[in-house]
């Protein structure tokens, strides 16, 4: 029987109070990191690590690097890929061995969640599975989609079907549907959930530890249907979910394409996209973008560390730009960062805010983001947040 020990949530700050928009600089990779970020603040040793979504950035390759590395983990950890929607993380809850950290991750409502089991904590049991073949959306070989388009047969012989054969006693909490028709077929009044997808169950499971409600909780899909128990203990909850905001106007320039470097962006990816600085020696001197040195003697020294570097500081510059550039919306701001700590500045692009309101001095933190895709690949680096106004991040045990 595992055990919760932390949940993390995370939604964009774009869009309403009901529907969350990932922003240009954000995937289904970039939300699981903040997610998973926030279920680790309560700290404790992962294992392994299991990613549940339907909108995976790589398919016919891991994305599993840039998770790692934007979490701060272990390059050699286990990481688990799982296309799938609620049931599908569910299934992940009910099966997982302690120290794994499991996330989902949705573009469409946006927002991710994340927990960490452990020997103790908030207890859940597996309460129900049922595989049904129901297929109204598919994908055929080249990515068109084909939806059946037929809700109330989804309801009755997906949804209502598969409860009945589940043989469960009334949910406390239904993911994958709206909150509408769970409030239908709950015990009470259950968490509105801001996603329907793979982080939804998580996200449910985040609701009801808050309110130390015991019970089942059920995530359905078309018509399978995954259930586990919430039976008492407690769970740390971190939220990093901002006030919603309307997406900026901006304009994007689609006639032309910047290619990639593989060869640049492996070189460059353990320093950029784990936010490391390359230190030599003993000298406590550090160099962002990491890069080489020639000594006194005028040899060539390249044997520098990499060093994690803060995730906060203050704006010591700034600009807007206006003119259009390939692969990004304009008008964007760039910042020049001085990091907390250290004698370091960096220049990022600002994430989270709209463009030119952004000044000198304001403070935030470092994000991963994804900051540009070029020739299909997304590249991932670090934009500035500032410090947001009327978010919820509480922890709560």
């Amino acid at each position: 029987m595992p055990y919760v020990v932390s949940v993390g949530t995370y939604l964009p700050c774009w869009g309403s109070p009901l529907h969350r928009v990932a922003g240009d600089d954000e995937d289904a990779v970039t939300m699981a990191v903040e997610a998973g970020r926030a279920a680790l603040t309560a700290g404790g040793a992962v294992e392994r690590v299991v990613l549940v979504s339907r909108d995976l950035p790589l398919v016919e390759s891991s994305n599993a690097a840039v998770l790692l590395a934007g979490l701060g983990l272990d390059p050699e950890l286990e990481v688990d890929e799982r296309l799938g929607g609620a049931p599908a993380t569910v299934d992940a809850v009910s099966s997982a061995r302690p120290r794994t950290l499991i996330i989902g991750a949705d573009l469409d409502r946006a927002g991710a969640a994340a927990i960490v089991t452990g020997e103790q904590g908030l207890r859940v049991r597996t309460a129900a599975r049922v595989a049904r073949s129901l297929p109204v959306r598919t994908r055929d070989a080249i990515g068109d989609v084909h939806d059946y388009g037929d809700p109330r047969l989804l309801h009755e012989r997906g949804l209502i079907a598969s409860l009945a054969a589940a043989w469960l006693d009334t949910p406390v909490a239904v993911a994958g549907v709206d909150h509408e028709r769970a409030a239908d077929l709950c015990l009470g009044d259950p968490p509105v959930l801001p996603t329907s997808g793979a982080s939804s169950s998580l996200f449910a499971l985040a609701g009801l530890a808050e309110r130390a409600v015991e019970g089942p909780l059920v995530a359905v899909e078309q018509a399978i249907l995954s259930g586990i128990t919430v039976s008492g203990g407690t769970a740390r909850i971190h939220r990093r979910e901002p006030a919603p905001h309307p997406l900026p106007d901006g304009r994007s320039a689609s006639d032309a394409d910047i290619p990639i470097s593989l060869a640049a962006y492996e070189r460059a990816f353990e320093a950029k996209v784990r936010w490391e600085a390359g230190r030599f020696g003993d000298s406590g001197d550090l160099d962002f973008p990491p890069r080489y040195r020639v000594g006194d003697d005028g040899a060539l020294a390249t044997d520098y560390e990499l060093v994690p570097l803060p995730r906060t500081g203050r704006v010591y510059t700034e600009t807007t730009v206006h003119i259009p550039v390939p692969g990004l919306r304009t008008p964007y701001s760039l910042v020049i960062v001085e990091l907390d700590g250290v004698d370091v500045r960096a220049l990022v692009k600002v994430t989270g805010a709209a463009p030119g309101t952004v000044d000198i001095g304001d403070r935030g933190r470092l994000a991963l983001r994804r900051v540009a895709v070029r020739s299909g690949v997304p590249d991932y680096g670090y934009a500035f947040e500032p410090e947001p106004s009327g978010s919820r991040s509480r922890g709560a045990a």
